[in-house]
């Protein structure tokens, strides 16, 4: 399956729209202003909130938590590497790996693939497309790529 996400441009706070294969609205993600930290909330079509993702602070390297349908908070920390971008999602046996330009990615759980990333080049505001082996690692692998794009975001505002 796949899903696709689409950055809005002109806005405050970080704002993604998620559609489905058919092109029909699938989610939706928000950021807060005014926080200390980075602070999203992913919304189903129908408003309901199914995934939450917040920065911790003073780390090293960029560190975010993040809640599946209400779950225990889980980390989701960028390793320290050269030339490529690589993240761990420890609770969920997770690894994340990406190229050395940071436009594709993959996402493996025990040597398995469970979803590939795919940064569009050129585009007005952050498009992508997600491709999920397993429709029950949806919202995993959406959380995952969202934390992604913090942190390209925070790479980039440091700059």
């Amino acid at each position: 399956m796949k899903l696709y996400i689409q950055q809005k441009v002109f806005s405050f706070k970080d704002k993604f729209n998620i559609w489905n294969e058919a092109g029909d609205p699938k989610y939706y993600a928000e950021g807060e202003i005014f926080t200390l930290g980075k602070k999203l909330h992913i919304y189903d079509a129908a408003g309901n909130e199914v995934i939450y993702i917040a920065q911790k602070l003073f780390r090293f390297l960029p560190t975010y938590e993040f809640s599946v349908n209400g779950s225990a908070p889980v980390e989701m920390k960028k390793n320290f590497t050269f030339f490529r971008q690589e993240y761990s999602i420890p609770a969920y046996g997770l690894t994340i790996h990406g190229d050395f330009f940071a436009h594709e990615y993959e996402v493996e759980r025990n040597g398995q693939i469970i979803a590939t990333l795919s940064k569009q080049w050129f585009t007005f505001g952050d498009a992508y497309e997600i491709n999920i082996a397993n429709p029950e690692d949806e919202l995993l692998a959406l959380a995952a790529i969202l934390v992604v794009d913090c942190c390209m975001a925070q790479a980039q505002n440091n700059n």
